[in-house]
């Protein structure tokens, strides 16, 4: 029986030639397939079939073990049969499985294997997430092109899907109406000369957007040049940007250009632009408007062409009070604007962040392949995001460190508690608690003589991070 059985679905395709097998051979070969079906027959006739067409073919009699398999195994391809002789949900077993396996891995590519007399279950199967059925006893040429199908379908939506979330130029991932319309706005904006503004929250990715602009306009094969303005001393400033000549001051040993000329022929980002004074404004504005340089100690002008991108935290309605920036800056630096979201406001985007994370996280510390249980894709897209793409990024690299096995769960997920105690702290006006943060954040800066990035590393924060608090307490 077992020879018949087996002949029947091996050999079926016999009119196939060797150049059709070749094709799919092509196609399949780097494929890993899991099957389960009670019947081992035809678990046998699979897996022979598949031995020298797929990667890898693993078969299972007992669905039982879908969970465990999931979780120590990566499939690209399931087939699952219809109806098995467990007593859960008589005959509506695969439509069961179905679901459990889309709850352990969304984006799992599902064939149902059924009898003509369950044809009607199948279709509803298609319904609830499978990618195709076969009635069986099947042909191999038609099982092959099924597989073969479902295959290319998901290797073209992830390739559509790519090309919908990241920006050409630089891995920004998002496909939210938000980040759409941020990617439509730089593919607009970069072949331009014109200045760009970026506004958003710290930990939104505007040094990403940044980046974008330059790799798509026509100075991306010349330097980009990225400077965190707002972490530059009033007496480093001048020297950073603009250059100096040997002995301009005490420890100026030797000739440097600055960050402008360094930029020569590309683009120039200064960052968290915001947080510099009005005197450095008023340097920056007449440096801007004669598209000169003169370095310290010099009285040399050096003509420069750069494309100036600035980036701040700080919203719109801020920089424009005169007390704190001067609004002739405001109009030179920002012929456009690009207003990056904040997380909590593109919440599509939470899972695609989360599995790419997941992924880098995973090859870093020599993880097996890791997926996200629902419960955990659920308390990551109810969460508010205080510190934004950054803070996802931390919180699933945790995740991935602290996990067992391949699979992170909702108990997994552990969200920074400075930030919760950030907003906890500004929701319910725990003044007592600002105060402490407050002159905590002065003493170790004042230790530090305004080095931020030694401050942060000392409080435990990132730098940025650092920069809102002194924002919010006008430090």
């Amino acid at each position: 029986m077992l020879k018949s059985l087996t002949c029947r679905y091996i050999f079926g395709a016999a009119t196939c030639n060797n150049n059709h097998q070749i094709f799919f051979a092509m196609r399949l070969n780097k494929a890993r397939i899991l099957v389960i079906d009670d019947d081992a027959d035809v678990l046998t006739a699979v897996r022979v079939l598949l031995r020298t067409e797929v990667k890898e073919v693993l078969t299972e009699k007992n669905p039982e073990q879908i969970p465990y398999l999931f979780m120590h195994h990566v499939f690209d391809l399931v087939l699952l049969d219809m109806n098995f002789n467990a007593s859960i949900n008589t005959g509506n077993e695969g439509i069961y499985w179905l679901k459990r396996m889309r709850e352990i891995k969304p984006d799992i590519q599902v064939i149902m294997i059924t009898a003509y007399g369950d044809i009607d279950l199948a279709v509803c199967s298609l319904k609830e997430g499978a990618a195709d059925f076969i009635v069986k006893p099947w042909h191999n040429e038609k099982l092959l092109s099924t597989m073969e199908a479902v295959l290319s379908n998901q290797q073209n939506r992830e390739e559509k899907t790519k090309r919908q979330i990241t920006a050409p130029g630089i891995n920004i991932i998002g496909r939210s109406e938000e980040m759409e319309d941020i990617f439509i706005k730089i593919s607009k904006i970069a072949p331009t000369e014109a200045n760009v503004l970026i506004l958003g929250e710290n930990g939104t990715g505007k040094d990403l957007i940044a980046t974008a602009v330059h790799e798509q306009s026509l100075r991306k094969n010349h330097p980009f040049v990225k400077v965190d303005v707002g972490a530059l001393t009033e007496s480093l400033f001048e020297s950073e940007l603009f250059g100096h000549k040997k002995g301009a001051f005490t420890d100026a040993r030797e000739d440097r250009i600055g960050r402008f000329e360094s930029a020569n022929g590309g683009t120039l980002f200064l960052d968290e632009i915001g947080n510099i004074t009005l005197h450095q404004q008023a340097r920056l504005l007449s440096v801007l408007q004669n598209r000169q340089v003169t370095r310290l100690g010099s009285n040399e002008p050096v003509p420069v062409n750069i494309r100036l991108i600035c980036a701040t935290n700080l919203p719109l309605s801020e920089l424009a009070n005169e007390n704190r920036f001067r609004k002739d800056l405001i109009y030179r630096i920002n012929t456009v604007e690009i207003m990056v979201p904040p997380l909590r406001k593109r919440k599509a985007d939470i899972p695609l962040l989360a599995e790419h994370f997941a992924r880098i996280y995973a090859s870093r510390y020599l993880r097996p392949d890791i997926h996200f249980h629902s419960s955990a894709l659920e308390k990551l897209k109810d969460y508010h995001y205080p510190g934004n793409v950054r803070e996802l990024q931390y919180t699933i690299e945790r995740a991935v460190i602290m996990t067992d096995g391949a699979e992170i769960r909702a108990a997994d997920l552990l969200f920074s508690p400075l930030e919760s105690a950030t907003v906890e702290d500004a929701e319910e006006g725990n003044t007592q608690l600002s105060d402490i943060e407050k002159k905590t954040i002065r003493k170790v800066v004042d230790k530090h003589n305004g080095n931020i990035t030694r401050a942060a590393k000392e409080l435990g924060i990132t730098r940025t991070a650092l920069y809102r608090r002194l924002s919010k307490y006008d430090i």
